[in-house]
Order: structure tokens, then sequence, then C-alpha cells
């Protein structure tokens, strides 16, 4: 099955009150055109995991001004002043996470585990409605793994099999959420044959990506 596709047929895989994660940290490693085309569908209730809820005019939070979130799973909002609105009237649930147990929560997600133990959080509201687990006389709050129905990602570099290699800091919340959604699009900002990538650059093997969407000016 060739895994390159229209932009139209990838962000069709996403339905009204689906579970999407999508990678990025303050835009940085966001692919921007599948998020202005899942705007531009205008796909409603859903429910978003990301590291933060970008900016009112930038990544994912075009989907939060356009009211097409339901609820929010992300370690922080402070940079889109449209979510704290949406949050206190009630339009919108927001789970905050800290950030590093929102990474292993996706991490567990995608590696078929049952959770993680963290001692983030105790003694703060973060603990509150949470299992304690005691191990060797220490306590740990059980954070429960994070999967999504699909994960929508940047690659700098990506060949026609999936393979992906990113570049700096954007493979931030991309390299996780990779492995840890039903379906998995990345966007490419360079799209390159099978075999012009040396397979000891590849951070993202092809197996964890369903379809490819040309993200670049190519």
């Amino acid at each position: 099955m060739a895994k390159v596709v229209s932009i139209d047929e990838a962000i069709n895989h996403i339905e009204d009150g689906m579970t999407i994660m999508v990678g990025g940290f303050l835009s940085c490693g966001t692919p921007h055109k599948l998020v202005d085309k899942l705007v531009e569908k205008g796909v409603k209730d859903l429910t978003l995991i990301s590291n933060d809820s970008g900016f009112v005019d930038s990544g994912v939070g075009k989907l939060v001004v356009n009211k097409q979130i339901k609820k929010l799973i992300a370690s922080h909002v402070g940079t889109n002043r449209e979510t704290g609105n949406q949050m206190n009237s009630g339009e919108m649930e927001v789970n905050l996470v800290p950030q590093g147990t929102l990474a292993e929560q996706i991490r567990a997600g995608g590696s078929g585990l049952g959770g993680i133990l963290t001692p983030t959080g105790l003694g703060t509201v973060i603990e509150e409605g949470k299992r304690k687990i005691e191990v060797d006389g220490k306590e740990y709050l059980l954070e429960l793994p994070l999967r999504a129905d699909v994960a929508l990602i940047l690659g700098h570099k990506v060949d026609k099999a999936g393979n992906i290699v990113y570049r700096g800091a954007t493979r931030n919340f991309n390299t996780v959420m990779a492995a840890a959604a039903d379906i998995v699009i990345v966007e490419a900002e360079n799209l390159v044959e099978v075999g012009e990538i040396d397979q000891n650059d590849v951070v993202t093997p092809g197996l964890f990506v369903d379809y490819i969407v040309v993200g670049g000016d190519q």
C-alpha cells in the first residue's frame, strides 16, 4: 500500500469525537499544514493530547480558537489566551499534566505498558483521584498510559516507506506520539526515495507510519 497520500485523504481519517495527538512544542515541530487542513474541515468534539495549546494564530491553537476541541490534555496553556477563556467558561475541559509525566504516559501507551510510577505531583492537586503505590518504602502516583485514534506528527526528512529523520528540537513529542496512535500521519518537510536516508539516522521506523503527506515546497 502506498503511504504517500493527499492531505485531504489523510485528514479524512479524523472524525468528530476522536482523540488525536499532535506533535510540537509551542508550534516548533508541529505539522502546520495538517493542522490547517483539520481547521478547514471543521471536525469537532475532539480530545487533543499535545504538549501545549500553541498560540492563538499558530499550531494547535487554531483548533482551540475554532472551538473544535472538547477536551485538552497538555502540560501548559499559558501561550493561548483562548484556551483559558474556554476553560474558565466551561466550554472546554482542560487536564493539565506535568510535562515529563505527559511524555511518559504517551511512551507507555506506545509501549503497551499498564502505566508509569512517578513521585511528581504527590502532595498537590495532581494526586487527586489517583492510585498511590509504594515501592521499597517510597510512594508513587500511578499514571495511566495515553493513546489516540490518530497522531499528527512532523518529520524533517521522510522516505516513501515512512522512515523519519527529525531536525533538532522538532523531534520533541513527535517521537513518542508516533508509537501511541492507531493511525499515524506524518507531514514530511522533505520527501525522499527509500534508500536516501542512512539507516543509522532513522529515529522513527516506517512501520509506525500509516500515511505521509508532503508538507514542504515540493
